[in-house]
């Protein structure tokens, strides 16, 4: 690739990159362009396959002068994919599988007709909807600042990401704005940490630029691990170039030339499109020494994780680079001061890094004016859990929770009734019903018991058990825990083993009184921030859903009928149609038949013997009838 020594090169292949990108969305002369999902949830439900049967089909019709194919970032819409989109006319395909591909470029790109079968459905019209921008799921999102660029360029080409912008903000900032303007700019864009704590983004620069030292280092932090979380994972693998633009930035405003990426090995997605760009972007001169013929220099290393939960933890990260074992160290001092190789150091996460390009390119006013008062910019969040439109959204600060979960989130499968959402993960609380028209920011979540936290947003029904809920992130946290100190090591066990205790129907009143007073004791005395927050969702469903509690303590009944020790599967002998389909299913053989007619001549009711029965619900899951109910 041609190399880029100074500005007016740089401006000329932008220029030329960005006709090249128009014409493949445009697509003059009639021709037409097909991206498909390269997310690493679509790939698992076989995108490449897909697009390697596009290539094949083209090449066997003699297209390839006049459609192309190719791979682009998460389209978000995780539980439609996987997607293939079509340029010009936009139409998108969802659910599309590889045995789809022949009727796709039959009909569509030869005969110029949508196939109707492959839209979405909306669920309340049902009606099909043929464009991206039509769908209630995109609708609210701005997908153009974290998110910029997924579902449109190609993440392995950084020729697409310079024709959609990349680096005309690190041209500004090299030519038109000192470091100390750069910090400025941020400061006063509003933009805080995406990791969780939320703290200024500008100021933590500002406090390592204003340390004297020879050497610097900015950390991108991708150490993404919170339990149904992929923000991080889906923001570098759609468009990594837009990424290490943010770092090198950041590098530029602090005096750094040198900038980590700590990524779990879990991604290998990821992994790869970042060294790919990386490399092609030291390749153009893009990274390196006197980049676009300046005093900058820069340069950007990987190092892998090895999953710890902990190394998310800044100090602990920083403990992992230097290969040494992931445990946080005591502060101050601060990374700041004193980070990687006692060095000054500064450490944002993926999507902090993902907001500094669109800052600094249109202007930290513009950016602002999305969110509230304390939150600007935009958010992203892997919404899961019990919701019909599972994905990863881009949403202004200040939507409220009701928007996020039934506008977006398109409401809750089979119409059950909302119970609570997760949000901050592990670190996180639950909100209830009372708070859907809670808007989206740091300050408002932090009132109501729960934390922004880095974008998981887990939602539950009616059906699950908040107790249950409590017990799963305590034992997440205790397997992640690196043991360092006692309130942490020692105290988040002996919560496990009386949540255990409660959930298993052995709980005593005095275990409630002990669980508050050591949650606190956990919350007040860890070293870092897993131990300080270990107890949160503990402490928040103790607060909403006292009840649940009480039922599990004083009657041993789970109300929701979760807890295997206090429920049991029980046939309703007026549904039973008596088709022994439940006891061909039993792996246990509990199932046996009575004496009692069924409503099917000739047929007798079933029952189910609670002391042989294992739990393990194929008897319910597989009942047509609906005779079978856990009570």
């Amino acid at each position: 690739m041609e190399k880029i020594t100074n500005e007016k090169q740089l401006v000329e292949r932008i220029q030329h990159c960005g006709e090249c990108l128009n014409k493949k969305f445009h697509c003059e002369d009639g021709k037409k362009a097909i991206v498909v999902c390269g997310g690493t949830g679509c790939l698992s439900s076989d995108s490449a396959l897909i697009l390697k049967k596009l290539h094949e089909v083209i090449k066997a019709k003699g297209l390839e002068g006049k459609v192309s194919a190719n791979i682009v970032g998460c389209f978000g819409f995780c539980s439609q994919g996987p997607f293939v989109k079509i340029f010009p006319d936009e139409t998108l395909y969802t659910k599309v599988k590889v045995a789809d591909v022949e009727e796709i470029i039959e009909k569509d790109i030869i005969g110029g007709e949508v196939v109707e079968r492959l839209l979405f459905v909306d669920p309340t019209t049902k009606a099909k909807v043929a464009k991206q921008h039509d769908i209630n799921f995109y609708k609210l999102q701005k997908r153009d600042i974290a998110l910029r660029g997924n579902g449109d360029i190609n993440p392995e080409d950084i020729n697409e990401a310079l024709g959609d912008g990349s680096f005309l903000a690190l041209k500004k900032a090299l030519f038109e704005m000192t470091p100390q303007d750069v910090i400025d700019e941020v400061l006063k864009s509003g933009l805080r940490g995406r990791g969780g704590a939320g703290f200024p983004t500008g100021r933590k620069w500002q406090f390592a630029k204003n340390v004297a030292s020879e050497e610097k280092y900015i950390i991108c932090n991708g150490d993404e691990g919170d339990p149904g979380a992929f923000m991080d994972r889906s923001i570098i693998e759609g468009n990594p170039v837009n990424v290490i633009e943010g770092m090198m930035i950041a590098g530029y405003a602090i005096g750094a030339k040198n900038g980590y990426f700590y990524i779990r090995a879990e991604y290998p997605v990821a992994v790869e499109r970042l060294q790919k760009a990386i490399k092609d972007l030291e390749e153009v001169g893009l990274l390196g020494d006197h980049i676009l013929g300046t005093d900058f220099s820069f340069r950007c290393h990987i190092r892998l994780g090895a999953g710890a939960f902990v190394c998310g933890e800044e100090t602990a990260l920083l403990n992992s680079i230097e290969g040494k074992r992931g445990m946080p160290r005591p502060r101050p001092p601060f990374p700041a001061v004193k980070g990687l190789w006692d060095k000054p150091s500064c450490i944002n996460n993926v999507e902090t890094l993902a907001n500094v390009a669109y800052i600094i390119r249109e202007g930290a006013d513009h950016y602002a004016s999305f969110g509230t008062d304390d939150s600007k910019g935009t958010k992203v969040f892997a919404l899961g859990g019990k919701v019909n439109n599972v994905g990863l959204v881009e949403v202004p600060m200040g939507t409220t929770l009701r928007q996020l979960i039934y506008d977006i989130g398109g409401g809750i499968p089979n119409n059950k009734k909302f119970k609570a959402i997760q949000t901050g993960g592990p670190s996180g609380g639950c909100l209830t019903e009372k708070d859907l028209d809670t808007p989206i920011d740091y300050g408002s979540l932090i009132a109501r018991g729960s934390m922004m936290g880095s974008g998981g947003a887990i939602v539950m029904d009616e059906d699950n058990c908040m107790v249950d809920v409590a017990k799963f992130y305590m034992t997440f946290i205790c397997d992640e825990s690196c043991g360092k100190c006692s309130p942490c090591r020692i105290g988040t066990k002996r919560v496990l083993e009386i949540l255990t205790r409660i959930c298993d129907g052995k709980g005593q009143p005095k275990d409630l009184e002990e669980l508050q007073e050591l949650a606190h004791v956990v919350k007040d005395n860890s070293l870092c921030g897993l131990g300080q927050t270990a107890t949160n969702p503990i402490l928040s469903t103790m607060a909403a859903f006292p009840e649940e509690y009480r039922a599990h303590v004083y009657d041993h009944k789970c109300p929701a009928h979760v807890c295997k020790s206090m429920m049991e599967y029980y046939i309703v002998p007026e549904k039973c149609m008596g088709c022994t389909l439940c006891s061909r299913n039993c792996p246990v053989s509990c199932i046996t038949v009575t004496d009692q007619p069924a409503k099917l001549p000739g047929k007798f009711i079933h029952h189910i013997d609670p002391m042989k029965c294992v739990k393990c619900g194929s008897c319910m899951s597989g009942c047509r009838f609906g005779a079978i109910i856990k009570k």
